[in-house]
């Protein structure tokens, strides 16, 4: 079991590391953008930036949870957001070990499975409409990888995304529970 000091000391350094990249990605917008490169929708349009976000929220929240103590809102909004967002997310990308750290750092409490599902399920369809957005108000995909694919293309790399991030939610439960045992929400699922 990690101490107290070294848990608040590390969420608030990778909180302030997390905000010195978003304010890094905002600040160095050039007046000349790169060929192929589309403005529509800055840096937002961008998973890793979305991440980014994402983890730097989560940060602080355990900040907060460090300072407050066993507050049980502050608790429980922490821990929806590492098991339905920071991990499923994070495993993709180069946070990857900060969010591995994270979860043998601080134990979180998995939602009811088909809770997290279908708040994973939302927040994931979500993107993928703001990724047919950008496209239909942009005329370009985030990803050009999406412009290989016909309609059925789409339809079936959308599906199999989704249930990467699904699988790689239960991964993060899996995980969860072998460093920290089980816990009486999770035996409930």
């Amino acid at each position: 079991m990690v101490s107290k000091t070294v848990s608040a000391v590390y969420h608030i350094t990778t909180f302030m590391w997390y905000l010195f990249l978003i304010y890094l990605l905002l600040s160095t917008q050039s007046d000349h953008p790169l060929t192929g490169v589309f403005l529509y929708a800055g840096q937002w349009k961008y998973l890793t930036f979305l991440n980014l976000f994402l983890q730097t929220v989560l940060n602080g929240l355990c900040i907060l949870a460090d300072i407050l103590g066993p507050v049980i809102w502050i608790l429980s909004l922490r821990d929806l957001f590492f098991s339905v967002l920071a991990f499923p997310v994070g495993t993709h990308t180069v946070v990857l070990p900060l969010i591995l750290l994270e979860l043998f750092n601080t134990p979180h409490q998995y939602p009811k499975r088909r809770t997290g599902l279908l708040l994973l399920g939302i927040v994931s369809i979500s993107y993928l409409l703001w990724v047919l957005w950008i496209y239909y108000a942009a005329g370009a995909w985030v990803y050009p990888l999406l412009g290989l694919f016909n309609r059925l293309g789409l339809v079936l790399f959308f599906a199999v995304s989704l249930l990467l991030v699904m699988s790689l939610y239960l991964l993060g439960e899996k995980l969860t529970l072998l460093a920290w045992g089980l816990t009486e929400k999770a035996k409930s699922t």
